[in-house]
């Protein structure tokens, strides 16, 4: 674990020139640089480097930050990760934080079963390359499939010879214990004490112990098949994937053998293909998702290299959450049989959920994308993918609405339909599916919003009732003097996150301006303010002021937005922006605390990205002509913002009650108290803007 006083002494060594230099080529442009940005296809130089800030950014697609953040971006690799690049570059020794006894056993456990796996991965491959019996066997069934050498090599492809113990003995041979041939699953261990009590293999055949005295045999898992290692985001292989040859497949129970569970390889965890197609997910800003390895292997020899495959696993929050990393963009690739629809439609809705976009494409009967894609050439490939890919709801109605005649099971699909569209975070993607589904079906909008917010509804009941448990669940573990520890320590030290409370609808809270905790908010207002605390966050605005009681305070920037919103029980709506907030406060007591450099550095890419994004002006003065900030001027600022905030919730709130009189037709008791809701509210409003009408500036 690199230890707080290394990681700070590696981020005032890294220069963002000279680390943005190794990858893009850079003129000078005033006192900045410019160059191509290195995201996006960039013609016109948009990619801007500040040596005075220490950060880069790009004016078109917004990605860059700080040295550490720009290598996380570019390189797809952690944040520890980044800093040790950083380290090499600089020449600073990293110093790691004392372990243990118990954490230097289970990381020395660890880097052995990843130096394991490595070795045995190079020792496939050569066995594949080299080995008669490789060449023969191994590498013509590749060539048999269409695979080139130089993909064979992409992915570390291999061979293992089919004899028991044959990978074993090179491994005991070449030092590595077998101990961790077997956690990492390379080989499992027959522990009988008579030979003649035969243990099944994983392929349904009978292996004897040759040694008859009882003691372990090792043999070797993935004998006789072709290999196929797994890389994780970071490229440490975690795992193996043996495939029977085809000669061989007729009658065997299991076509493929992948790796068992392990200290490092948890399959809900890991994406076939990800380290290989990461840099191409972020390039093309989509990922597409197939089911097999050959899928993977195909598309990228016929040019598409943003590709990944779940082999046959459902999907999990894990992996959507790796993907969401890279991009939003997702197309399910499946072949058209009834097998790949059910593909197709497992783990979506919780794709949806995670906000992401979902494309789905069904290839034509009999094709799968290894096949279709060894057919086609890269330019055919990708020209039918964007002919034929549809959005997942459109997809939904072909399949199930459009051919239902029986009246419930119409009702059953467009009910299914409406319930994946509930979990959609985005308001405006639900209503504008919404919108297609009641044009495509001929049923009237207004019952299908009915039924989607009863599912809305029972959608944050749900998630409620979740909380709860989990709240009892710690509250009981911490009655027992047991601390409840849900996530791996983290390898370099982390700042505090304070997640916002929850916010409850109509609860009656309300702050100095009568404003309920419900915050449907401009992001424009919101990231003005969030913006003031990055860039002047410890800054004081307020010196010596008297409360109430008589006593003196001061307030920084960041102190006083967190005081008027917390006044009226407000929160940010982006949770960014929330966290940003809540971190200035936390650390306001700390004296060479600076805001700017704090969140720029964040070990946090999206926080990071986004405080690099604050802190950059379009049009920057630099030098002479830069212009100083003044208390006063930021002061009034700040207090201006607020206003608009508070404003822009009470405006949003009289519009909603607007809203709710006209579809409450008939209910005059339901009116009346809307209409009296809408008188309080807008006597709100003229308040707030009677304030803002007026000069703001305090003293």
């Amino acid at each position: 674990m690199i230890d707080r006083a290394t990681v700070d002494k590696i981020i005032d060594a890294a220069q963002i020139v000279d680390v943005v230099s190794e990858f893009v080529t850079l003129r000078k442009s005033g006192v900045n640089y410019k160059g191509l940005c290195p995201f996006h296809d960039d013609r016109n130089p948009s990619f801007m480097v500040s040596p005075s800030k220490n950060i880069c950014h790009c004016f078109v697609c917004g990605k860059g930050g700080t040295p550490a953040g720009f290598l996380m971006e570019h390189e797809q690799i952690s944040y520890p990760e980044a800093l040790r690049w950083l380290a090499k570059k600089y020449h600073i020794e990293i110093v790691e934080k004392e372990l243990t006894d118990e954490e230097r056993k289970e990381q020395g456990e660890r880097e052995s079963m990843f130096i394991v796996n490595e070795w045995a991965a190079k020792y496939f491959n050569d066995i594949l390359n080299n080995d008669p019996d490789g060449v023969a066997i191994g590498k013509q069934y590749f060539r048999s499939r269409g695979i080139r050498d130089d993909i064979i090599e992409k992915f570390q492809l291999g061979f293992s010879l089919n004899r028991r113990d044959a990978m074993a003995q090179a491994a005991m041979k070449a030092g590595y214990k077998a101990e961790y041939l077997v956690k990492t699953g390379l080989c499992y261990e027959k522990n009988q004490a008579q030979t003649k009590t035969p243990l099944p293999s994983p392929e349904g055949d009978i292996e004897v112990s040759p040694s008859g005295d009882g003691r372990g045999v090792l043999v070797d898992r993935y004998r006789g098949r072709a290999i196929f290692p797994w890389f994780n985001v970071s490229g440490k292989v975690v795992a193996f994937g043996g495939r029977v040859l085809d000669s061989r497949t007729k009658g065997v129970a299991q076509k493929y053998v992948n790796s068992p569970e392990s200290d490092i390889y948890h399959k809900e965890r890991e994406l076939y293909g990800i380290f290989q197609a990461k840099r191409a997910i972020v390039k093309e800003d989509r990922v597409f998702m197939v089911e097999g390895y050959t899928d993977v292997i195909a598309m990228h020899q016929a040019g598409v290299e943003n590709v990944v495959a779940n082999s046959g696993t459902a999907l999990s929050n894990h992996q959507i959450r790796m993907l969401h990393r890279f991009t939003s963009n997702i197309t399910l690739l499946y072949d058209g049989d009834e097998a790949g629809i059910h593909a197709a439609m497992r783990g979506t809705d919780m794709l949806l959920a995670e906000g992401m976009n979902i494309k789905v494409l069904l290839l034509p009967d009999g094709d799968d994308p290894d096949s279709f894609a060894r057919k086609h050439s890269s330019d055919e490939l990708r020209q039918y993918i964007e002919a034929h890919q549809t959005d997942f709801i459109t997809f939904k109605i072909q399949l199930t609405v459009e051919n239902a005649t029986d009246p419930v099971k119409r009702s059953e699909a467009i009910g299914s339909i409406v319930k994946s569209i509930s979990v959609i975070p985005d308001p405006i993607l639900r209503s504008t599916y919404i919108s297609e589904l009641s044009r495509r079906i001929g049923m009237k909008e207004q019952t299908l919003i009915e039924s989607l917010n009863n599912n809305i509804r029972q959608n944050i009941e749900e998630k409620n009732k979740e909380r709860e448990r989990e709240e009892r669940r710690q509250e009981s573990t911490q009655m027992n003097g047991q601390q409840a520890t849900t996530q791996p320590a983290a390898e370099v030290p982390q700042p505090t996150v304070t997640t916002a409370p929850p916010v409850q609808q109509d609860d009656g809270a309300q702050g100095a301006f009568g404003l309920h905790s419900v915050v449907e908010q401009s992001d424009a207002v919101a990231r003005m303010l969030v913006r003031e605390i990055v860039r002047y966050g410890e800054q004081v605005i307020y010196d010596n002021v008297e409360t109430d009681d008589g006593s003196h305070i001061s307030l920084t920037v960041a102190q006083y937005i967190d005081f008027n919103l917390s006044e009226d029980q407000l929160f940010f709506s982006n949770p960014l922006y929330e966290q940003i907030r809540t971190e200035a406060v936390a650390h306001m007591d700390d004296p060479n605390f600076k805001t700017a450099q704090y969140f720029v550095n964040h070990p946090d890419i999206n926080i990071s990205h986004l405080a690099t994004q604050l802190l950059i002006d379009r049009h920057q003065l630099g030098g002479r002509f830069k212009v100083e900030q003044s208390t006063d001027a930021l002061r009034q600022r700040v207090v201006h913002l607020i206003m608009d905030f508070r404003l822009d919730i009470v405006e949003k709130r009289m519009k909603d009650i607007q809203q709710a009189m006209r579809q409450a037709t008939g209910d005059m008791e339901r009116i009346m108290s809307l209409m009296q809701e809408y008188s309080e509210t807008q006597n709100i409003r003229n308040a707030l803007a009677k304030q803002l009408g007026s000069d703001l500036m305090i003293n």
